[in-house]
């Protein structure tokens, strides 16, 4: 943005038009976006615009946009730490294991039928 305002201006000197230096601050700071202006008004109150230099305004935007990215990244690295891992399962192609499982089952199930008969003999 700073490139292209620079740019603006130079080509207006070009053609006669000179801003002072607070207009070119005032200037600036009224054309960020929206998620500067909390910004501009800081800046506003602890610096005197008359006598900011161009360059001064630019440090203190470009640290202010540093910080803003830095808290991003660290949002984004709190959000992948905060992602749950779901493990993917596998089929095994051991018939044993199956056939185990299989013979388990049975045995279980008949073992539950055999209880069932034994509560409805004894009026369960």
């Amino acid at each position: 943005m700073f490139s292209r305002f620079t740019n603006i201006i130079n080509a207006l000197q070009a053609l006669d038009k000179t801003y002072s230096n607070s207009e070119m601050v005032r200037k600036i700071l009224r054309c960020l976006r929206r998620t500067w202006m909390p910004k501009v008004p800081a800046i506003e109150e602890a610096k005197n615009l008359n006598i900011l230099a161009l360059e001064d305004l630019l440090g203190s935007l470009m640290t202010h946009e540093l910080s803003i990215q830095k808290e991003d990244d660290d949002e984004e690295k709190e959000k992948k730490k905060k992602k749950i891992v779901a493990l993917k399962s596998s089929q095994t192609e051991d018939s044993e294991d199956d056939d185990d499982d299989d013979q388990e089952l049975a045995f279980i199930t008949r073992r539950f039928k055999k209880f069932l008969a034994s509560k409805k003999k004894f009026g369960g």
